[in-house]
């Protein structure tokens, strides 16, 4: 069951998540919705974590993450909430952690009739997941991806259910930082990353400003990069806040052992309803402070 990914990071956020995913089922238990859990990401359901890093992500400037321990993954953890969902659907485009996932339904045979392993792009088949009614389901959606896979009309699709809850891993320090060159030498192939994942081009006005370099015979406009990791959390945040009915404002950054700054957790309620709204964000806020 090995997939080496992750570290302290991982642990904090899996828990993070997995207390969310209790209190959610626990005051849904007696409404009559189908409640869904989706992992988008969902690896094989554990996280092997040794001594080695793995360098081999999605970009070539991702940073090799320490890990140490073994920990359980989120599949695993949104299994042992009681009580259950009526549904959880893990996807994985991975022939191989995809059929480790598989065998989750032997692990938890309580619970085999409710588990969907699912083998696709996870983009493509989350859109046409939250194209269905969603007048009697609510459900939570879990985006942890490795890199950069996660596109923003996939965002803007759960959003517009107004029944998704959705945690994210947002890859702030690991890859978003990395390639905001100090220079604003972007090549496009990279813009276009940037603008699939923030749903625009802004980004650019937004982490870059214009600065005169004044030369014997002529003066010379060029960009410079003025965004740090906070104001990138922030951006991103706010994006969420453009097509969600409430964001948490605490995201929580994820450090390795070196205290580099991983990932952003980040939370968004679909529903629009102020009491159901409310409480959500009140849950949320409060695990995402919790130390």
């Amino acid at each position: 069951m090995a997939h080496s990914f992750g570290g302290k990071w991982t642990k904090e956020k899996l828990e993070k998540v997995g207390n969310y995913l209790q209190t959610y089922a626990t005051a849904l238990k007696n409404q009559k919705f189908r409640l869904i859990y989706v992992d988008a990401f969902a690896g094989t359901g554990y996280i092997n974590l040794t001594d080695k890093n793995e360098s081999q992500l999605s970009l070539p400037e991702f940073e090799e993450i320490e890990v140490r321990e073994f920990v359980s993954g989120s599949a695993r953890n949104a299994l042992e909430v009681n009580p259950p969902f009526d549904e959880y659907i893990f996807i994985e485009k991975n022939e191989k952690r995809f059929s480790e996932l598989e065998k989750l339904k032997i692990d938890f045979p309580n619970l085999a009739d409710r588990i969907f392993p699912i083998t696709a792009e996870a983009n493509e088949y989350l859109q046409n997941f939250c194209s269905g009614d969603w007048r009697n389901k609510r459900a939570i959606v879990f985006l942890d991806p490795y890199g950069m896979q996660v596109q923003w009309e996939t965002i803007e699709a759960i959003a517009h259910t107004q029944a998704i809850d959705l945690w994210i891993l947002f890859p702030l320090g690991v890859a978003v930082n990395r390639l905001l060159k100090k220079d604003a030498n972007i090549t496009e192939p990279t813009k276009k990353i940037l603008n699939e994942m923030f749903g625009t081009a802004d980004w650019f006005e937004e982490f870059f400003k214009e600065k005169e370099i004044r030369g014997l015979f002529e003066t010379q406009t060029v960009y410079e990069k003025t965004a740090n990791l906070d104001s990138i959390a922030e951006y991103f945040n706010r994006r969420l806040d453009t097509v969600f009915a409430g964001v948490a404002k605490t995201p929580l950054k994820l450090y390795n052992s070196k205290n580099n700054p991983l990932y952003l957790l980040c939370f968004a309620v679909g529903n629009p309803n102020p009491k159901a709204k409310g409480l959500a964000l009140k849950l949320a806020n409060y695990i995402l402070q919790m130390r």
